[in-house]
């Protein structure tokens, strides 16, 4: 007798029959009604607010008045914003750039069989786990202006005190590095997965082919590493410009907002100078700047390279 005529097969199939084509077809909606309730509550009420709030010339105690787009015409009419925007753009670029560069130099020096390569692994991710506010004000205790580690070492070797918390280009490049410092072992961590699954003979074939180690390289390991550098890429552009635990703790956006960013300049119109209503538009315009570069960076995804 086969399968599909046993006593339990034929009861299921009559079951199936017997089944309303409508409940088959509503059924996957109604599994996914929790998710979307939830989603809803947690993503969607929150953003329509915050457009609320944008809209309105809002304190802390309450939503105030309508008043359209004042609050917008009055950011794009600011300074701050326009060095907000210029700094958040510059300190996800770099940390973009260089935390991939020093991850995909590591990735592929941990790709190697070498003795201790698991320690390695292990202790260079510390960075990345370290939570942010003992990284970050441990850093700041390094580079503090006199008394910090740093400024001692340097005074022990003749060189005057850098006042990297104090001048306003050397707290920009303070804040970059310790945001590198920061970011490079997530993009480690995620390349050398991605190493780990090419297949070995590509580059079998390719020295029997009499390819060099750099086009090795440039052939076979950067086009496998296209999808996964660009999601890569999408991910740090946002939490950079989302970052405000770095800045914040090592500067509060000083000196003079030089490292204030458009997460520090929300936060000081809404809870600074109890304007919710220009500390939610800068928030929606961040969000509409991250939007954009995602798209455009999905986008590269999809070329061949």
């Amino acid at each position: 007798m086969s399968v599909a005529s046993t006593p339990s097969r034929q009861r299921s199939l009559i079951a199936t029959r017997r089944l309303p084509k409508a409940g088959i077809q509503s059924l996957p909606y109604l599994l996914l009604l929790p998710s979307l309730a939830l989603i809803c509550v947690i993503e969607l009420y929150p953003f329509v607010t915050g457009v609320s709030y944008s809209l309105h010339k809002g304190t802390l105690l309450g939503t105030g008045a309508f008043i359209g787009w004042e609050n917008y015409l009055r950011l794009f009419a600011s300074p701050d914003f326009y060095h907000s925007l210029y700094f958040s753009f510059i300190f996800a670029l770099f940390n973009v750039v260089f935390s991939y560069l020093i991850g995909l130099g590591l990735a592929l020096f941990l790709n190697l069989d070498f003795p201790g390569r698991g320690f390695c692994r292990v202790a260079l991710l510390i960075p990345w786990i370290v939570p942010a506010i003992v990284s970050v004000v441990s850093w700041k205790w390094l580079i503090a202006d006199r008394g910090g580690l740093v400024n001692i070492v340097l005074a022990a070797c003749g060189i005057g005190p850098i006042y990297f918390l104090s001048d306003s280009n050397w707290a920009m490049v303070a804040v970059i590095v310790i945001k590198i410092w920061r970011s490079f072992p997530f993009m480690m961590l995620s390349l050398l997965a991605a190493l780990q699954v090419i297949d070995g003979t590509l580059y079998e074939a390719g020295k029997l082919d009499g390819a060099s180690a750099w086009q090795l390289f440039w052939h076979i390991t950067l086009p496998h590493l296209k999808n996964i550098s660009i999601v890569q890429a999408i991910l740090m552009i946002i939490w950079s410009i989302n970052d405000f635990e770095t800045p914040f703790l090592l500067t509060q956006g000083g000196p003079s907002n030089a490292t204030e960013n458009l997460i520090l300049l929300a936060y000081r119109y809404t809870f600074g100078r109890n304007d919710v209503g220009r500390g939610a538009a800068v928030a929606l315009l961040t969000l509409l700047i991250l939007m954009v570069l995602a798209t455009i960076m999905m986008r590269l995804q999809r070329r061949p390279v």
